[in-house]
């Protein structure tokens, strides 16, 4: 739950300073006063701590029902609070392909845009999943295949093998699913849309 505390001479004031300073809707915003300030009896001003009264994950899920409703499709979506960091959303829509996009780009889009309205409501960063039509259960099968073909070839070679350039979270379940091999390593190389998964053999 994120807080702020500041000074400010009307408490008629004080919800706006705080959205504005927060960034956030000012009607899930409330005021406590923790001190009135006067000279010579008369007030002048409030020291006020501003909470913001709403789970973050409701705030996702909220943005992406609006989402879908400017768009004028028909969608469903589940929401998970695994853990106290790590939310996700499992979407399904009368329109799977055109949110997912190619190579998952749209829907790596989306992500980020929820991930980042989220994060405004929390005072520690959150983990936010978005999932559409099972893409990315499927897309992690994939990679996992995968990565077992090619550890066990370079494994069996002895030479390093570089994948295709993936983003953070692909790469991420590639380092997971070798994570304990014996044989092989990963490592992450190159920049920006370049960067890639590096294959190597341990050295025995």
């Amino acid at each position: 739950m994120r807080k702020l505390q500041f000074n400010i001479k009307s408490l008629d004031d004080a919800r706006d300073y705080a959205s504005k300073e927060l960034r956030i809707n000012k009607d899930v915003i409330e005021i406590n006063v923790i001190e009135t300030k006067s000279v010579l009896g008369f007030k002048k001003s409030y020291v006020v701590e501003a909470i913001v009264n709403v789970e973050p994950a409701e705030i996702g899920f909220k943005t992406l029902k609006e989402l879908f409703d400017n768009m004028d499709l028909e969608a469903t979506i589940e929401m998970k609070v695994r853990n106290e960091r790590e939310i996700s959303y499992s979407i399904n829509t009368s329109e799977n392909p055109l949110l997912i996009g190619k190579n998952g780009k749209t829907l790596e889009n989306i992500q980020f845009y929820i991930r980042n309205i989220v994060n405004l409501y929390s005072d520690e960063h959150l983990i936010i999943l978005v999932d559409i039509g099972g893409y990315k259960e499927n897309r992690k099968k994939q990679l996992e295949i995968l990565a077992t073909k090619t550890a066990k070839e370079v494994a069996r070679t002895r030479v390093k093998a570089k994948l295709y350039p993936m983003n953070a979270y692909e790469r991420r379940i590639i380092h997971t699913k070798l994570s304990d091999w014996r044989d092989v390593s990963t490592i992450s190389e190159g920049e920006g849309q370049e960067r890639h998964l590096v294959i190597k053999p341990k050295r025995r």
